[in-house]
């Protein structure tokens, strides 16, 4: 019996392996125990109710489609969630909870947009109630606005009152990976179909709108999927660099994005670059996404991030110390996504050790995350490593201590932490006791100095350099 729960979870996790990102995999299904099968209920063990919740929110649809494959459409889910760890003389206590989410119900339709019927196949959208495809998470209320971000936020949120009627049409945004851009463009989407009930958002990837057209193209009803793209009120296609040297699917996108436009639909866009920069895309199709707004994401301030991680964990009920979220301020600073993914694997590490969320879980944490990530280095291993060899310890280099022998190795790390990571000169100020960004430039500038005038600081240097290849 045991035997074969395993073999059905095993076939599960190799269903929901292509589904899910690496990261949120190790993290929310390797600790899952299978424990047993009857008839069709599989039974799986959580080592909590936060990570029961978690599952019930996030991945009840990749679960859906992992019964499927591996039990049949009458699968159902069972949840064993530990709610007391127990000790030698008594057994762990556990609580039997079907799943809320109904994942025995879900659409499978809602995992993979390659299996999504394609729209085009419905004739008429005014006769059926037709999936937007936007995720009703993603909403103004929990876009923090900063300097990052303000000017493509107030016009998304001028586009979201006044669909197709501002001069913002076509809206483009553009940004980095995981600076924002499919929750803005979403949350207008989902603004617009909350309000404006008359109004039909689609939202689709230029990937799946590229299948959708080579699919109608095999099947012969390309003028169907023309027709029904051209009925759209809002159409958000989001990454469309990836329509780059797909002459076919411009020319289509091309007639469809001029037919929306003159009928006074919006239409809104994102790239991971600038129109400027999409080489491979038909000047007529970059001359039209010219004739809007073109607005970018940029990486957020220190202020930005803090307020980020804020709003996610109020949204979440969880409450840290302000010390530990000006440290993760301070020690990421590449995109919102990788923000929040630390956020989670926090509540996630926490939940598991059943540990407070401290200043040393947040190091460990965001310890492994740098290391799966394959990031070179963070500005803890600079000071481990900078403190081994010169026989101080982490705490000298913090230290408001002016003594030569610990100045000279705190202006090393400095300056290495400045060449190796991506930390602005304040947040390497706010590792090195708070000290401020004055104080690095003084430190760089010292040890760039002494580089050149003495072999062994350049030996020093150089030598830890090697160290963080």
């Amino acid at each position: 019996m045991q035997r074969e729960v395993t073999m059905v979870w095993n076939r599960c996790l190799q269903v929901i392996r292509e589904i899910v990102p690496e990261q949120s995999f190790n993290t929310w299904f390797e600790p899952i125990i299978p424990l047993r099968l009857q008839g069709n209920v599989l039974t799986i063990q959580v080592p909590s109710q936060f990570f029961y919740e978690w599952l019930e929110e996030n991945f009840v649809h990749a679960l859906r489609r992992a019964l499927d494959a591996s039990i049949g459409r009458d699968g159902q889910l069972e949840y064993s969630i530990i709610v007391d760890q127990g000790n030698e003389r008594n057994r762990p206590l556990a609580v039997q909870m079907p799943t809320t989410k109904s994942p025995q119900n879900a659409k499978p339709d809602n995992v993979n947009p390659d299996i999504l019927r394609s729209p085009f196949q419905l004739k008429n959208l005014d006769s059926m109630d037709l999936d937007s495809y936007l995720n009703p998470t993603y909403a103004f209320d929990n876009y923090v606005e900063g300097d990052c971000n303000r000017l493509a936020r107030s016009a998304g949120f001028a586009v979201a009152q006044r669909p197709g009627v501002t001069a913002f049409n076509p809206l483009m945004i553009y940004g980095g990976v995981g600076l924002g851009k499919t929750h803005l463009v979403q949350a207008i989407g989902n603004y617009i179909k909350n309000n404006y009930g008359d109004k039909f958002v689609l939202y689709v990837t230029s990937e799946k709108f590229t299948n959708q057209f080579l699919n109608a193209i095999k099947t012969d009803t390309l003028r169907d999927f023309t027709q029904f793209y051209m009925q759209v009120d809002v159409l958000v296609i989001d990454d469309v660099q990836f329509l780059q040297k797909k002459e076919k699917t411009q020319e289509i996108f091309f007639h469809i994005f001029n037919h929306l436009h003159q009928s006074g639909k919006q239409i809104i866009l994102t790239s991971d670059r600038a129109p400027r920069n999409l080489d491979g895309l038909e000047d007529r199709l970059l001359s039209r996404f010219k004739w809007g707004l073109t607005a970018d994401l940029q990486t957020p301030d220190l202020e930005t991030r803090i307020a980020i991680m804020q709003k996610k964990l109020q949204a979440e009920g969880v409450y840290i110390d302000d010390n530990v979220i000006e440290y993760l301020a301070h020690s990421i600073n590449t995109n919102v996504r990788e923000l929040e993914g630390v956020i989670v694997s926090l509540m996630a590490q926490a939940s598991l050790t059943r540990r407070e969320i401290d200043l040393d879980l947040a190091k460990q944490t965001l310890r492994n995350i740098v290391v799966d990530s394959d990031k070179e280095v963070t500005i803890d291993t600079v000071q481990e490593m900078v403190a081994e060899f010169f026989n101080v310890t982490v705490a000298d280099l913090k230290a408001k201590s002016r003594k030569r022998e610990l100045v000279y190795p705190r202006q090393v790390a400095m300056y290495i932490a400045k060449e190796k990571t991506d930390l602005s000169l304040k947040s390497i100020g706010y590792h090195f006791g708070g000290r401020d960004h004055s104080t690095v430039i003084h430190a760089i500038q010292t040890i760039n100095d002494l580089m050149t005038e003495k072999p062994e600081t350049r030996d020093a240097v150089t030598k830890l350099r090697g160290y963080f290849k």
